[in-house]
């Protein structure tokens, strides 16, 4: 079946209900035949439902449309973007493993690796992402994973994935992708030799901001034994109403992500023509340095425009604060356009430091474009840029 074929039809059995809309399971726990039903379905034995922390219809229906979609294997869900992370780390590594990450994370990401996973002693190194030679040299006898956004947030740098995955295979580690930003419309990192594939379904998966969730999608062996042995046991997991909201984004995803495209490829356009807008960060402008994978890596530029104003911080929050039609909220991926600062927001946990590593100036801006009529979006933001002309 096609791509939007798929994303409507699969997943969805029906009960003997006859039901046509996916149902969804609000229960916390399921009733056996018999006892020795019950023992088989806990030995494993036996498939079935159990308890709703790892069993569930719904979010089962979810995790089997998003696998098909993203032409995996196997898919677990769980209750966040961050949690799917947390999941994949704590099911695949132990500690003395290292990890060689990309230096354009999302923060909360970066924070995670430093922070918390450093106590249990893995260690982290972080290489340019475009930097295929750095990630190679990076890597030690004790490295198990590699990890990366494609396009990062909020500068949309992209990697050459089918060549990063050579890196990983040959010397024997694991590669992660960060999808959030294309999701499988645009981009299917394991077609192109990625091992895992990892979402926070609130952003383009739900398309309107109303649901918390994650994934990670990948083959039987690593998903659907090692991370969903995470889920099992520790429980960061997605609730059945979330599943079917996702459930529901998933039937719209192609239609919308080519319309966030479309409208972002014109505001990238736009804005490199505007005096106050020092430098545009979009992968569909020409002078994009990894414009040549578009096309071939990912369908197209994505959805999420980065800009550089004059005047640093001051310049960038007077922008924002003289829209009137944006949002100001971090989040992105939703059918309203959002707009932050992620000096302050996304990645204002990190150091200055930190920060200046990764190319986040104070002046930068992020766009997430929405699905609203672009004149609009674009009167919105001229609004702002004269504030600071």
């Amino acid at each position: 079946m096609g791509f939007a074929t798929r994303a409507v039809r699969t997943g969805h059995h029906r009960t003997p209900e006859g039901e046509h809309g996916e149902p969804i399971f609000t229960t916390s726990s399921f009733v056996f035949a018999s006892a020795a039903e019950a023992a088989a379905r806990f030995a494993g034995e036996q498939q079935g439902n159990i308890y709703s922390r790892f069993t569930n219809p719904t979010v089962a229906a979810f995790e089997e449309r998003l696998a098909a979609l993203e032409g995996g294997e196997r898919c677990v869900a769980t209750a966040s973007g961050m949690s799917a992370i947390l999941a994949l780390c704590m099911g695949l590594l132990q500690t003395g493993d290292h990890i060689v990450a990309s230096r354009s994370l999302f923060g909360t990401t970066t924070l995670l690796f430093n922070t918390y996973l450093a106590r249990f002693g893995v260690d982290t190194s972080y290489v340019t992402l475009a930097d295929l030679d750095a990630w190679e040299a990076a890597i030690r006898p004790e490295t198990r994973l590699l990890f990366c956004e494609t396009p990062s947030n909020p500068l949309t740098e992209m990697v050459d994935l089918r060549r990063l995955a050579e890196v990983a295979h040959r010397r024997g580690c694991v590669l992660a992708v960060d999808n959030c930003f294309c999701t499988p419309a645009l981009q299917r990192p394991l077609e192109l030799g990625a091992d895992l594939v990892i979402h926070s379904a609130t952003k383009y998966l739900d398309g309107q901001g109303r649901c918390v969730g994650g994934a990670v999608v990948g083959d039987r062996k690593l998903v659907g034994e090692t991370v969903f042995g995470v889920l099992r046991t520790a429980g960061p997991t997605m609730s059945p109403f979330n599943a079917w909201v996702f459930l529901k984004g998933l039937e719209t995803l192609e239609l919308r992500m080519r319309a966030h495209a479309r409208a972002a490829s014109q505001l990238a356009g736009w804005l490199g023509l505007q005096p106050a807008v020092e430098r545009v960060y979009y992968p569909g402008l020409p002078d994009h340095p990894q414009h040549h994978l578009v096309g071939v890596q990912q369908r197209t530029g994505g959805g999420i425009v980065a800009f550089d104003v004059r005047s640093g911080q001051t310049g960038a929050w007077r922008l924002i604060d003289s829209t009137r039609l944006l949002s100001i909220t971090a989040n992105l991926g939703d059918a309203k356009t959002t707009i932050t600062h992620p000096a302050t927001t996304t990645h204002g946990r990190l150091t200055p430091e930190e920060r200046a590593d990764v190319g986040i100036g104070e002046g930068l801006v992020r766009v997430a474009v929405g699905l609203e009529d672009i004149a609009d979006i674009q009167a919105d933001l001229a609004r702002g840029l004269k504030a600071i002309s």
